[in-house]
């Protein structure tokens, strides 16, 4: 018997569900992950054997198992999701997400939390908090010491429940909030039309991609030609990425027959993504980005920019050159996982770089995007009616 025991597994019947989950964890990363060089320097078989060795009987040890297996690995995007983490991702996708419905950035040196805006109709705005708060505390931890992430999935939870914040408003007044947490539609394109030097000019805001919004954004278009848009103003600032697929079929309304991006993956293939013949606007545009346009809007960004299609305005764009894929694990846990780095059609690798504007506008940037204070939108709506002059 003790023979037997020095052997890892003596057979798969030998695993406990707990242990059957890292293992499944482990393949499905090694199947998967973009650079398996990467698994030679990081000993990847001995992190599978060293995490077997510890004690596994329960689904939270599992979990425990498998963060601590994928850590060397040096990957923020190639992470464990518990199963409220990978339902809110899941869901977060398809446009809505339980949650209380505040949108996050970072200020500061210290990266403070700051609101950007609350979504309308949430509790967030319900409870008046405003753009331009910081964020302190939730349920009593400093949301300095979490970070935006972390915060942001302290946040989110079922339906129903609650939670304790603390926030200081921009005039310095802190509350702290009891809030409960209910299903929230992210909105993630809104448009409107403008007036601009006695030009009609189409705004429209891509807040996230997620599976509706190739279709918003074509209704929006539909909308903007039936009224005589003369020009467009894209906002993708704060859009930190979604479903790649939603950011390429956007590109496609807009760019007419020329390359949008190139994917590279573990074996070495070269994937080019073009855009079919036609776009559904043709007038001129300016895009604004700044750096919390992430992953696929940075996709969208580059290709604008590098097809001649629109200049960027705004601020550095945020450097997530890689695309992950979301993986359900048996027991509602799951895995995002690294699986291709892309390309813009220029040739640039923007990983950690992002993309530099066209134009840098003035700080400080407007926290609002789309609102009445937005000095950035109104300096691009300017400068696009003065080139439709």
């Amino acid at each position: 018997m003790a023979l037997l025991l020095l052997g890892w597994p003596p057979s798969a019947q030998a695993l406990n569900d707990a242990q059957q989950l890292v293992v499944d964890a482990w393949r499905l990363v090694n199947q998967s992950y973009v650079d398996p060089e990467r698994f030679e320097a990081v000993h990847w078989r001995q992190l599978r054997q060293q995490a077997l060795e510890r004690r596994i009987e329960s689904s939270g040890e599992a979990y425990d198992a498998i963060a601590a297996m994928l850590a060397p690995l040096g990957d923020p995007y190639t992470r464990f999701l518990s199963p409220s983490d990978y339902a809110a991702l899941r869901s977060s996708t398809k446009g809505s997400v339980s949650g209380v419905g505040l949108q996050l950035g970072t200020v500061g040196s210290n990266q403070a939390i700051v609101v950007i805006a609350p979504l309308d109709g949430s509790p967030a705005a319900e409870a008046a908090i405003s753009s331009g708060s910081v964020l302190l505390e939730v349920e009593g931890e400093s949301c300095v010491s979490l970070g935006l992430e972390a915060t942001a999935a302290r946040l989110r939870g079922p339906a129903g429940s609650r939670l304790e914040i603390l926030v200081r408003s921009p005039e310095g007044m802190e509350r702290r909030l009891l809030l409960e947490r209910r299903t929230v539609d992210l909105q993630p394109v809104r448009h409107r039309e403008l007036d601009a030097r006695g030009h009609r000019l189409g705004y429209l805001r891509i807040s996230q991609f997620s599976e509706q919004v190739p279709e918003q954004v074509r209704q929006a278009l539909a909308g903007f030609a039936s009224h005589g848009v003369e020009g467009l103003v894209l906002d993708l600032r704060n859009n930190s990425g979604g479903l790649v697929d939603a950011g390429v079929a956007v590109a496609g309304a807009l760019i007419d027959g020329q390359p949008i991006v190139e994917t590279r993956t573990r074996s070495g293939l070269n994937e080019g993504r073009q855009a079919p013949p036609g776009q559904l606007f043709r007038g001129p545009m300016l895009t604004l980005v700044n750096g919390g346009t992430a992953s696929a809007s940075e996709i969208l960004a580059g290709a604008l920019q590098d097809d001649g299609r629109s200049r960027l305005l705004g601020s550095r764009t945020f450097g997530k050159g890689l695309i992950q894929t979301l993986i359900g694990l048996g027991d509602g846990s799951g895995l995002t996982v690294t699986v291709a780095r892309y390309v813009t059609p220029s040739g640039r690798d923007i990983q950690s770089l992002g993309i530099a504007p066209d134009q840098t506008l003035a700080e400080p940037e407007p926290l609002n995007p789309g609102g009445e204070d937005d000095t950035w939108l109104a300096e691009a709506a300017a400068r696009l009616a003065g080139e439709l002059a």
